[in-house]
């Protein structure tokens, strides 16, 4: 728990549940459709065993027949149209004002007009309008910000990407000193850490903080290379403190089919009240030592994989998949 009137909780914090988006034939997805619609069950399974899960799709009943009665019962489903399945990148960003949660709505371009984003853009109000959050929503369509361009310790320290908060196809106008005093007034921080790293390979996020640097408890911050530990390792957080660096292990590289590079890291993972859900990609010495990793880096909660070689095919991994909400944010 931060000291701080309003901050925004680590991922650790605390859960009323995840948001997950359902794949359909209107997507990207539509030439793989059965190989990801196995992956996102999988994944729904892992966290409805534990925790509350917020699907939305357009059609829920056929998600419904395709995932079983038997775990539905702790999935909720909102019949709504989207254009893609990346609600780490368009679902509210939570803050904690004076003990209450508040969730955030920004604008989501997919990226930097990238794609089509006019139905994702809207699912947070009109989840709003269906009555699922306790919260109240507040409107900051004034500023586009993806989920998974910052990462919060949970007590006053905001870390992103310079490659993707200045680019020029998100808020254009604005400066670096303009942006960070955006963040720490809207989210409540006390700094941003600025990290420099091109994107991985493959990644057209243009470099998302949660494909290479992820925080942990206990002033970790997992990288996803030395690059990034050195930059690290010359930060404190907001009482001085100095983090602490770990590198992550990589995957081998994986191509697609036209001999592309995809942008797989094992730092795409997924922190809930009880599991961290880890992206594997087949590779089986790696996968095991992510696992352990984080495993030691998250005692008290069980660590599992998830097989994300359907997800990545699509640039993105397990994390940019979910949306997690903080405690009291969800009506029952």
């Amino acid at each position: 728990m931060s000291h701080l009137k309003r901050f925004m909780p680590a991922e650790w914090h605390q859960q009323d549940g995840i948001l997950i988006a359902w794949p359909h034939l209107g997507t990207d997805w539509a030439d793989m459709i059965d190989e990801v619609t196995s992956c996102y069950i999988g994944l729904a399974r892992a966290i409805a065993r534990h925790e509350r899960l917020l699907i939305v799709a357009p059609d829920p009943e056929e998600v419904r027949s395709a995932l079983g009665e038997d775990c539905c019962g702790n999935i909720t489903f909102y019949a709504l149209p989207t254009n893609d399945t990346w609600t780490r990148d368009y679902g509210p960003i939570t803050v904690i004002d004076d003990g209450q949660p508040v969730l955030l709505d920004f604008t989501f371009n997919a990226w930097g007009m990238k794609f089509a984003a006019d139905c994702d853009n809207m699912v947070t109000r009109r989840m709003g309008q269906a009555g699922a959050f306790k919260a109240v929503v507040d409107s900051h369509l004034d500023m586009v910000l993806e989920g998974g361009s910052i990462e919060s310790d949970g007590r006053g320290t905001i870390m992103t990407t310079r490659q993707c908060l200045l680019s020029s196809n998100r808020n254009d106008a604005w400066s670096e000193n303009r942006i960070a005093q955006e963040l720490c007034d809207r989210l409540g921080a006390a700094q941003v850490l600025w990290l420099d790293h091109e994107p991985l390979a493959g990644d057209d996020t243009d470099a998302h903080i949660d494909t290479m640097a992820r925080f942990a408890p206990g002033n970790v911050v997992l990288v996803v290379d030395e690059a990034l530990s050195r930059q690290v390792a010359r930060f404190t957080d907001a009482s001085g403190v100095p983090y602490r660096p770990v590198v992550m292990p990589a995957p081998p590289l994986i191509d697609d089919e036209l001999g592309m590079p995809l942008p797989a890291t094992y730092l795409n993972f997924l922190i809930t009240n009880r599991q961290v859900l880890v992206p594997t990609y087949g590779c089986e010495t790696t996968d095991r030592q992510a696992i352990q990793m984080l495993a030691d880096y998250f005692p008290g909660r069980e660590v599992h994989g998830i097989d994300c070689r359907a997800l990545i095919k699509q640039h993105g991994s397990l994390h940019c998949a979910t949306m997690q909400f903080p405690a009291n944010t969800l009506n029952k």
